[in-house]
């Protein structure tokens, strides 16, 4: 299972948050930049940046700390406010490596499959769920749409990958959603699947690889020392 370490941006800094909500943040004193070092000279082959302030307001006020970390050699799947395929060219123009869309996919589904196949190969898509449903806007509001229909659609489509998050769990340390995982891993098979929210010990970890899950995207647990990121890669 790959492991990929994370890094939220709020205001230029690193943060994490707790089920996404803004008003229940952590903020670490790690410059983006030295993070993302420390983070591929300890094995990671890639990073996920998440722009907060892109993904609450749709305004990008984290473009230094993005260079930073494409500065130190990071290959980087970034999401947070990218709605539209201007803003996907323009970011992947920029030297990011994928672009992970969550709003857009879920608002245009229809419109969004028969986007330009070369783009869609450069996107991941982010089915972000609470009980099932998808949110969408930053966490903030909730859809109707089935987390697992969605995730098949964009799948068929081309997409690069999936990336699940179970809100519920996400910065809590209290352990993935296994099963749900799982079942998506296995129904968009060969997109890859990356399970995200509430990884909080080595046995959470276990338990997606033995599960089959084919990626894990891991934040506070770093941050925090629970353990290191090379522990982390030898259990899995």
């Amino acid at each position: 299972m790959v492991i990929i370490p994370a890094i939220d941006l709020l205001d230029g800094k690193v943060v994490r948050l707790i089920e996404g909500r803004r008003d229940r943040v952590t903020v670490y004193s790690d410059p983006p930049g030295e993070l993302a070092r420390r983070y591929l000279d300890a094995g990671a082959h890639r990073i996920h940046v998440v722009d907060l302030n892109g993904a609450f307001s749709g305004a990008r006020e984290n473009d230094a700390a993005l260079d930073a970390i494409l500065q130190a050699g990071a290959s980087v799947q970034l999401g947070g406010g990218v709605r539209d395929a201007a803003t996907a060219w323009a970011l992947l123009r920029r030297g990011i490596d994928a672009a992970v869309i969550g709003t857009w996919a879920a608002r245009h589904a229809e419109a969004f499959v028969r986007e330009d196949p070369e783009l869609l190969a450069q996107l991941i898509v982010a089915v972000d769920a609470r009980d099932g449903r998808v949110h969408v806007q930053g966490w903030d509001q909730a859809t109707d749409l089935d987390a697992q229909e969605l995730a098949v659609t964009v799948a068929k489509a081309g997409v690069a990958g999936v990336l699940y998050t179970d809100i519920a769990r996400d910065g809590t340390g209290h352990g993935p959603n296994v099963a749900v995982s799982a079942a998506l891993a296995g129904a968009i098979a060969p997109v890859e699947l990356i399970a995200s929210g509430g990884i909080g010990s080595l046995d959470d970890l276990r338990a997606l690889a033995q599960a089959r899950v084919p990626a894990t995207v891991v934040g506070r647990a770093l941050l925090e020392g629970a353990f290191t990121l090379q522990q982390a890669l030898a259990a899995c």
